[in-house]
């Protein structure tokens, strides 16, 4: 009996090893790769050596709601200065940025918005970005408004434009392309070079935030 009772003692610790190993290797499975701060340099991600606190600002988001640095706490936030007049990078930033976005686990969205802040006031009211951000992705959250919150925020993440008169008297804004990266205390933590690839982003992101 006693015999008995130690074989069926010995199966299930076997068992009961086994399941664990199983579960080690899917969780380890599941994890994303972590990346040296090199290996996300040759992805395009560049980590900042300190995250840099930046001024507060006041401005709204695409449907009339206040948007300051209160909303960029709490979560990942992956920003972009943009236009909507733009003809070409900003369109194909965004839907590459969609392409990353869409293909992440709901958990994962639930830790990560995607920020155009418009550098076109005049042009991008509210009611214009309210049309054409969910055009690129229903989630994502544009932002316009003063001026001079914009130009102070872009300069102390060292965004670069400039607005340049066309032929026809209309004009274009020239500016850099770079996404930037605020980690969940508001802070601007990274910022991925273009040109940007989905599956680069989406892995560096995931690479950063595991080790946070």
């Amino acid at each position: 009996m006693s015999q008995q009772r130690g074989i069926r003692n010995t199966v299930l610790f076997i068992f009961v090893f086994m399941a664990v190993v199983i579960y080690g290797f899917i969780w380890r499975m599941s994890q994303p790769p972590i990346m040296s701060k090199h290996e996300l340099a040759v992805n395009g991600a560049v980590l900042l050596d300190k995250p840099r606190i930046f001024s507060d600002f006041e401005l709204l988001d695409h449907l009339g709601a206040p948007f300051t640095l209160d909303r960029l706490r709490g979560r990942w936030s992956i920003l972009f200065f943009a236009f909507s007049h733009c003809p070409d990078v900003c369109p194909t930033t965004l839907s590459t940025l969609n392409e990353m976005y869409s293909k992440l686990s709901e958990d994962e969205q639930q830790t990560l918005q995607i920020v155009m802040v418009s550098l076109d006031a005049e042009r991008d009211t509210v009611a214009k970005l309210k049309d054409y951000i969910p055009y690129f992705n229903v989630d994502f959250v544009g932002a316009t408004g003063n001026p001079h919150f914009v130009r102070r925020m872009a300069a102390e993440l060292n965004i670069a434009y400039n607005r340049v008169p066309l032929d026809d008297g209309n004009y274009t804004i020239d500016h850099s392309t770079q996404l930037l990266l605020i980690n969940p205390k508001g802070h601007y933590h990274a910022f991925f070079k273009a040109p940007h690839a989905e599956i680069a982003l989406r892995q560096t992101w995931r690479s950063i935030a595991a080790t946070f």
